[in-house]
């Protein structure tokens, strides 16, 4: 998983509350198992209309995503995360999140802000309003400003923290015990199950 340390980037306004993770990744595209290949796909339903957020030159290339509250609420697909990592997104800011989709976009390498519902509506103004218009997104210090004065603090679940700040997902975690758990594994083979038994 790639580390989230500091981010600048252009912002894609999506000013709608309770998107779902059938609104993110419809179900017709969730027959694979891999985690690449979902980019193409999300927000497909939405993407047919052209004037759509995503759609505009404007927003091309953004790797932040501000949305309204209870952004990633429904089923607990974890393909959403990927179809936003894939799209491009490291960074979704929103007032809340549901709870299941809040654990699968830290383990798949999203940065989840949770702002006021005010300062969010502040920052989706002005991605609406100014041609490439940037935010600063830093996880070492947790906070978020703008060239236009705004600047806000947010905080984050200490472990979440580590692993984006360390790219580590649940293998990567367990992988740092690699050598711990193959001298496990190697005594106990040799304690039950090379032993001769009686």
């Amino acid at each position: 998983m790639q580390p989230f340390r500091k981010l600048t980037s252009v912002v894609t306004p999506l000013d709608r509350a309770n998107v779902d993770t059938d609104q993110i990744i419809p179900k017709q595209f969730l027959k694979r198992i891999e985690r690449t290949g979902y980019g193409e796909f999300l927000f497909f339903d939405w993407r047919k209309d052209p004037q759509f957020e995503i759609n505009q030159p404007r927003y091309k290339g953004s790797e932040i995503l501000i949305a309204a509250k209870n952004f990633g609420c429904g089923s607990s697909r974890e393909h959403a995360a990927w179809a936003l990592f894939d799209y491009g997104y490291r960074c979704v800011i929103a007032p809340s999140f549901a709870d299941i989709f809040h654990s699968n976009a830290g383990k798949n390498g999203i940065l989840l802000v949770t702002l006021p519902e005010e300062q969010v509506q502040t920052l989706l103004n002005r991605a609406a309003k100014f041609e490439d218009y940037r935010l600063t997104v830093s996880l070492e210090d947790e906070t978020i400003q703008d060239a236009h004065g705004f600047e806000a603090k947010f905080s984050i679940d200490p472990f979440r923290r580590y692993c984006l700040l360390e790219g580590l997902d649940d293998i990567g975690l367990t992988l740092r015990h690699a050598a711990a758990l193959d001298a496990f594994e190697k005594q106990h083979n040799e304690k039950f199950w090379l032993a001769p038994r009686p």
